[in-house]
């Protein structure tokens, strides 16, 4: 018995439309700043600036793959992918997290290469420092602007995005030192600028491509929110115990399942209600958690480990005895419940009349049966009583 909820109709939609919002901005701010640096780079000399122009333009390749994400990311369950397309927002969040290793790897390496050549520094003009803290200003609120949305959203490959064009932001700061080195006299400022933000850099890529990481190989939720979580589901009403509780993050939803113990002796109906109640309240104090998979149980899961398959009969197994044991003049069965309990059966019939051959002789074959087959731990029968 299970419950499955299925994701809100119109959250998913509403969010992708958000990130596309937030991108879009992203695009048009880098290629406005592109194409003011490369004009201004090449008429002020200024060929740092020129390559920065490169790097903005790095970000606009991002852009478009988060706005491909989110686009797809959106898209609801298919067949071939029955829980939906989140996980492409995570697999682009750890492209975008790869992509900054390389960029602070990039800084690392050039600022390298100009320790060890300044003196053929090219000479620039003034006005290159001015564009260089223009651009600087713009990524540094671009980057505040779409961290926010990104926290807001929950949407990690949108924080991926943020924090590259943070990057972009440290190179226009290394941009604008390295001018204002140039200016002053003191041209070794740049290289020692870029070698420290190729090292924030380069961190923050490696911590958003393991968090990414981790959610693909389905890393559960934090223990402390397991707690929770766990606190939350023993507190329904007709729950009796919990085991084998899994989670695991798609983007920015988590998937949940678990194994809830009830009753063993209550209707398939009864535990079924138990079971959509559990999904309420999950869903109402964990609002992360948009999937939940709730499996009933009557005991623990591990108590029936190495019990050969077909030990225990079947339904059709069971009737057959019942009706042997009542003789060819066996009255009607109105009902006829079995529990499988601790890997024996207890087994309750409800009869139309009282059975033909006596209460007696009933007993005593019921004894019978009991004695020659350990499968059955009790056999009992009821006669209706007309109102």
């Amino acid at each position: 018995m299970a419950t499955l909820s299925p994701p809100p109709p119109s959250a998913t939609p509403a969010r992708a439309d958000a990130i596309q919002r937030v991108t879009l901005v992203a695009i048009v701010t880098n290629a406005s700043l592109a194409v003011g640096q490369v004009l201004i780079g090449l008429a002020a000399n200024a060929f740092s600036l020129v390559a920065d122009a490169a790097h903005t333009l790095s970000d606009l390749f991002t852009d478009v793959m988060v706005l491909f994400a989110a686009r797809r990311g959106a898209e609801p369950a298919d067949q071939a992918h029955p829980y939906g397309h989140g996980r492409i927002e995570t697999a682009t969040s750890l492209a975008l997290g790869l992509v900054l290793v390389c960029v602070g790897l990039g800084f690392l390496w050039s600022s390298g290469i100009r320790l060890q050549d300044i003196d053929a520094l090219p000479e620039v003009h003034g006005v290159a420092l001015g564009m260089a803290l223009f651009t600087l200003l713009a990524k540094e609120l671009l980057f505040r602007y779409t961290l926010r949305a990104a926290r807001r959203l929950r949407a990690p490959m949108l924080e991926a995005s943020a924090w590259h064009a943070r990057s972009d932001a440290a190179s226009s700061l290394v941009v604008a030192l390295g001018i204002a080195g140039s200016l002053a006299g003191y041209p070794f400022l740049e290289p020692l600028a870029a070698a420290l933000v190729g090292f924030l850099i380069v961190h923050m890529g490696v911590r958003l491509a393991w968090r990414a990481l981790r959610e693909l190989v389905d890393t559960g939720l934090p223990e402390e929110e397991l707690t929770r979580l766990r606190a939350t589901i023993l507190a329904t009403p007709g729950v009796t115990g919990l085991h084998d509780l899994r989670t695991r993050r798609m983007a920015d939803k988590v998937l949940c399942d678990a194994h809830v113990m009830v009753d063993p002796r209550i209707t398939v109906s009864e535990g079924h209600r138990i079971s959509d109640e559990v999904y309420a309240r999950v869903r109402a104090a964990h609002p992360d958690v948009q999937e939940v998979l709730v499996h009933i149980d009557t005991e623990e899961d591990g108590t029936l480990q190495g019990v050969p398959p077909g030990r225990l009969p079947a339904r059709a197994e069971v009737l057959a005895q019942v009706r042997d044991l009542l003789g060819p003049d066996a009255p009607a069965l109105l009902r006829v419940q079995i529990h499988c309990l601790g890997e024996r059966l207890e087994v309750e019939v409800l009869l139309a009349t009282p059975p033909g051959l006596g209460a007696d002789a009933l007993k005593r074959r019921v004894d019978e049966l009991l004695q020659r087959t350990p499968a059955y731990r009790s056999l009992t029968f009821f006669v209706h009583s007309a109102p």
